[in-house]
């Protein structure tokens, strides 16, 4: 995550012209609910949010500045819309209390709460899914602490507590499985010492060794480190051991993920030369290092927040642009080789209205987790910047679909106010 400094405020009459359109575009994108991915839906979808979208612009500014508008509002802590983009506890997601109308649905951007009651703190993450347990594995940033600018820099953090793990068979009911990966508080040039840096962990499986081996973004207080960081466990729940750091291949990298392919063999995919590229290595055997494979990919689009999926022997990708805190469009990608070339195919967000869209939903990338055949969990973080431990997940819908009369695939994330899985995994 690129940090930013906010952009200038807009004039008051042209900021009010705005939100009123805003909010009538939410209310109609919040009419019905899904009930699960299904063949056939995606062209009536296009057809109603059309409709909506071109009934509700007529005569309004343009959409870009709409966007810049309410991303200005999302980043101010005192805008009267904050509800909006962070609602209260009152509308929780609380498996706890769930009556039989709330069960098993995924409400983005809701605060959601773990099997204790508190709110599930699994920031920049990604889900493991253990074969051996037959359970799945939330892993993320630990954010429950105060927020703060770091000294020096206009950029927000909370020192390192650690990565949280979280246990699940449904992929909603979630159990705090406590930190796994845990700051330290004296050695003061640890990597993990809680002035430094610990973003986007993610855990892979490694059959050969029966390790669990997770890589993070590490970074110190002023994001010059810029290197991944190395643990492995005996099991998805007990404490890892932090083995170093490295900059891979001998580049910086910042925003990164994981990546497992069919024949075993695992990438380390990163946002490298200060953001301007992507780079994709091979790990190693034990998935502990990168091997000299490398490749360097999307050169000068400046797209950080990767998150891979593979369908039917293609590779795809989501991505994000680099604004810091503020959010942008996302871009899905394809590839024939995981090492590319690497093809832009556009926006994949659908849903909602044009400002929902170009701002990813007010989201960014962390991860696609697969379900069934062609349909996807997309994974993602609405940032508050002004206190972290309230930043919300956004999970959606992403499915792939043959486009008739196009070489590529349409690749759409959903927009939808309320929406459960069709099936229970």
């Amino acid at each position: 995550m690129t940090r930013f400094s906010s952009r200038r405020r807009c004039s008051y009459p042209l900021l009010v012209c705005s939100l009123v359109g805003f909010l009538i575009l939410l209310h109609f994108s919040s009419l019905g609910s899904y009930k699960g991915i299904q063949e056939g839906q995606i062209q009536e979808r296009y057809e109603e949010l059309e409709e909506i979208q071109t009934s509700q612009s007529r005569g309004s500014q343009s959409q870009s500045s709409q966007a810049n508008l309410l991303i200005d509002e999302f980043l101010d802590k005192s805008s009267k819309l904050r509800h909006i983009f962070f609602p209260t506890k009152r509308t929780s997601i609380d498996p706890r209390k769930s009556t039989k109308d709330d069960t098993f649905y995924y409400y983005p951007g809701r605060i959601w709460f773990d099997t204790d009651g508190h709110p599930i703190q699994a920031h920049g993450g990604g889900i493991l899914y253990d074969e051996r347990s037959r359970m799945y594995y939330w892993y993320g940033e630990y954010k429950n602490g105060p927020t703060y600018v770091a000294p020096g820099k206009n950029v927000a953090r909370v020192d390192i507590i650690g990565v949280g793990c979280y246990s699940s068979k449904d992929l909603w009911t979630w159990k705090n499985e406590g930190i796994v990966l845990a700051a330290g508080e004296r050695d003061e040039d640890h990597d993990l010492h809680k002035s430094k840096v610990l973003e986007r962990p993610k855990v892979i499986y490694n059959e050969k060794t029966g390790k669990y081996v997770m890589w993070m973004h590490i970074d110190d207080a002023n994001y010059s480190k810029a290197s991944v960081g190395i643990a492995i466990s005996n099991s998805p729940t007990d404490p890892f051991q932090y083995l170093y750091s490295k900059r891979p291949n001998g580049f910086d990298s910042r925003d990164m993920t994981l990546f497992k392919d069919d024949d075993g063999r695992a990438y380390v995919v990163y946002s490298s030369v200060h953001n301007r590229e992507l780079h994709i290595g091979l790990l190693d055997q034990d998935y502990v290092d990168v091997t000299n494979v490398m490749s360097r990919v999307l050169v000068g689009q400046y797209r950080e927040a990767p998150a891979l999926f593979k369908y039917q022997g293609t590779y795809y990708m989501i991505t994000s642009g680099c604004s810091g805190w503020a959010p942008n469009e996302a871009l899905a990608h394809v590839a024939e080789s995981i090492m590319g070339p690497w093809e832009t195919i556009g926006n994949p967000s659908v849903g909602a209205n044009k400002v929902f869209r170009v701002t990813t939903f007010f989201a960014q990338s962390t991860y696609v987790l697969p379900i069934s055949p062609g349909s996807f969990i997309f994974m993602a973080d609405r940032w508050n910047p002004d206190d972290l431990r309230e930043s919300r997940y956004v999970w959606l819908p992403l499915t792939v679909e043959e486009v008739v009369g196009s070489q590529r695939p349409r690749v759409s994330i959903f927009w939808h106010k309320r929406w459960k899985l069709l099936k229970s995994p």
